[in-house]
């Protein structure tokens, strides 16, 4: 896939997230699939999170500050360290599509980046530029299968006693 192509495809997933994310009722908001599962606030939270200080950050580290150490992040810690469940819904949701589009903005000004340029990841293994950015959507599919399932089970629940047999199989 041509790096343009991932980086339209991140755009695009901009305006599926703001679907996903803002047709969500009060109710749903703090419901989870799960106990152990999270939110849709708490999905929410962490792909702020993500954007802000994950891929777009350490792809930044690998273009523009070649050798330094990333700064640490914990994807799973937050949800308790940063109080994901009390957050505001719909501020974040709004911080996160802005962010998303610094971060277009921010990959499509780069002048000549150098994909290549590579980071020593301590359990990923070497990483490219080029592979973080393909990794960045990747897990905006992830995300976005994760909420597609959210909504499905939501859906589920609160339509019992009905079937949804008749729409196919999840």
């Amino acid at each position: 896939m041509e790096l343009q192509q991932i980086i339209s495809k991140l755009a695009l997933n901009k305006n599926i997230f703001k679907d996903l994310l803002t047709a969500i009722d009060t109710l749903q908001i703090n419901w989870r699939p799960a106990p152990e599962k999270w939110s849709f606030l708490e999905v929410a939270c962490h792909l702020l999170d993500e954007e802000r200080e994950d891929f777009r950050q350490r792809i930044d580290f690998m273009l523009h500050k070649q050798g330094e150490k990333w700064p640490p992040i914990d994807p799973q810690g937050w949800v308790r360290s940063r109080d994901y469940s009390g957050q505001d819904f719909e501020k974040t949701v709004k911080t996160f599509l802005n962010e998303r589009q610094k971060s277009i903005d921010w990959l499509k000004g780069l002048n000549k980046p150098a994909w290549e340029n590579s980071y020593q990841h301590p359990e990923a293994g070497k990483l490219t530029a080029k592979q973080m950015l393909a990794n960045w959507l990747a897990h905006d599919y992830l995300h976005i299968r994760q909420l597609n399932r959210m909504n499905y089970l939501y859906l589920k629940e609160i339509s019992q006693p009905l079937s949804l047999d008749y729409a196919g199989d999840w």
